[in-house]
């Protein structure tokens, strides 16, 4: 008879990059993701190191989910497992996310608007690009609420005002490929835990619109998790929107160093879709 092996808790302590602001902080936070103004830095956040320790979730995923932490880790195999073609990403593992929402979120309507994926290793030279990223190492949100209702009215414009007269949610799928997460995991931060003044809205700056996502101050009290040696048939939904307000709105989330991953262990492969998630229809 096969034995099962139990993994046993294994809390990381880390370091996790909140918001500073830069010498250029006289305006509110902005970031400019294409074009850059002449003589003016692409952006005025900087990065405040605190130490953390980043809990392990293995055997307490059932306490934490999207509506009481914000934030859900669920086993999710995927036919899709080398995420190298584009055409099959959006024709194939969007239908699976799809569904995916359908079933552990309760929505009647999914709406993707574009993913994320990271193969870049830490310390590669060159500026990253859409299709060479690595992770993503400051606490942040996605969306900022205001940013988020916008998001349904630029997608979908004529069904927006219908859309918002109910429940409308944006959440992220993340999940790990080729093998399990060793370095640089995904750590998220319980909702419960945060306060709304830690939040900081920054501008993204784009050449034909304007975005927004909320950068995070550092909090002694935030409470963060990871699910250790994630798998490719795992997934984290990251919730960085909810239109209800009496229950989970949004997670800060972030990659963090594992100083206890082994040195030879594969870099981090992941992928991330975003979605818009409505209860009505």
């Amino acid at each position: 008879m096969a034995t099962v092996a139990v993994l046993t808790p294994h809390d990381v302590p880390t370091t996790l990059n909140y918001y500073a602001p830069t010498d250029d902080a006289a305006e509110p936070a902005y970031t400019y993701v294409q074009a850059v103004p002449e003589g003016k830095p692409r952006t005025n956040v900087g990065r405040d190191p605190h130490p953390v320790v980043v809990h392990d979730a293995r055997g307490r995923e059932h306490e934490l989910t999207l509506d009481t932490a914000g934030f859900q880790f669920v086993k999710a195999p995927s036919a899709e497992t080398k995420f190298d073609d584009e055409e099959r990403i959006k024709t194939e593992y969007y239908k699976e996310v799809e569904e995916l929402l359908k079933k552990v979120a309760g929505a009647k309507r999914v709406f993707i608007f574009d993913h994320t994926i990271r193969r870049r290793k830490p310390g590669d030279a060159g500026e990253e690009t859409p299709g060479n990223r690595g992770p993503a190492e400051i606490v942040h949100i996605d969306q900022t609420y205001d940013a988020s209702i916008a998001r349904v009215r630029y997608h979908l414009p004529a069904d927006a005002d219908r859309l918002l007269k109910g429940r409308v949610r944006l959440i992220n799928v993340w999940r790990p490929i080729a093998h399990p997460v060793a370095h640089h995991p995904l750590a998220v931060s319980d909702w419960r835990t945060l306060d709304a003044r830690d939040l900081v809205p920054m501008r993204l700056i784009y050449p034909e619109r304007e975005g927004g996502t909320y950068s995070v101050r550092y909090n002694p009290g935030h409470k963060w998790y990871y699910l250790a040696d994630q798998t490719p048939e795992e997934v984290t939904l990251i919730k960085c929107y909810d239109s209800e307000e009496d229950r989970a709105r949004l997670t800060p989330h972030t990659a963090f160093p594992d100083p206890t991953a082994p040195k030879d262990a594969p870099h981090r492969q992941s992928i991330e879709v975003r979605a818009l998630v409505f209860d009505t229809e």
